[in-house]
């Protein structure tokens, strides 16, 4: 990888950058939820309200699992990864910006060349497929921030990147009634971010007080890889 990459200048830096995708395919009406959990000084604790009231709507997610928060709640990987609700996605070793020069975004210090990609990608894909039985299809960085060349490395590494087209909960900063307005709003091929490593926050009663509503309204919810 660092002799196929190593060389080459990243153009583009940010949350949307070719390579990355942000929308369901076109033409999809579905949305998807998606959750990380960030581990390490991202927090490590596990949003139980959050994933009791998803099973109860028997509303499916895919969950960007870090490989820290993993070690830190094997007993509650093990019941997500065996419930058919939900699908497992990477999100990284260490919960770095995914960057072959360094780049920081939110004060995370981000990968520092092809290598520091290769690890923070492959470590956590080694744990998840040992655990799940198989390698994990989607991969979220920390803060969803990419260059087009780590992007590049992470495809030929065998993982679709993942960002996202609505912030539903601000990074687990905004209030309820916030993460209600946002996610109710969510537009059908949306892939909606959140947080369930942030238990007592506002993602838990915002998403509660939104889905019902456009599950009335008849929008259908998916994982990421019943779509792609």
């Amino acid at each position: 990888m660092v002799q196929r990459y190593g060389a080459l200048a990243p153009t583009e830096w940010g949350l949307r950058v070719s390579g990355v995708i942000t929308e369901l395919p076109e033409g999809e009406r579905a949305t998807a939820l998606t959750f990380d959990a960030c581990g390490g000084p991202g927090g490590n604790g596990y949003d139980a309200d959050l994933i009791d009231f998803l099973r109860e709507r028997k509303v499916p997610a895919t969950l960007f699992l870090n490989a820290r928060w993993i070690d830190a709640n094997p007993d509650v990987f093990e019941h997500l990864a065996s419930d058919g609700l939900f699908e497992i996605g990477n999100h990284g070793t260490v919960h770095r910006p995914l960057s072959v020069t360094g780049r920081s975004a939110y004060g995370i210090a981000g990968t520092g060349g092809v290598g520091e990609v290769y690890d923070e990608v492959v470590g956590n894909a080694h744990k998840l497929t040992g655990l799940l039985g198989h390698p994990p299809r989607f991969f979220r960085s920390g803060t969803a921030h990419y260059d087009d060349v780590a992007a590049r490395v992470v495809a030929d590494l065998g993982e679709r990147v993942v960002g996202f087209s609505v912030n539903g909960d601000g990074g687990a900063t905004l209030p309820a009634s916030e993460v209600r307005q946002e996610v109710a709003s969510a537009p059908p091929g949306a892939v909606v971010i959140g947080h369930m490593n942030r238990p007592g926050g506002g993602t838990a009663p915002g998403v509660a007080a939104a889905v019902p509503g456009l599950l009335a309204a008849g929008r259908r919810f998916v994982r990421l890889s019943d779509v792609m």
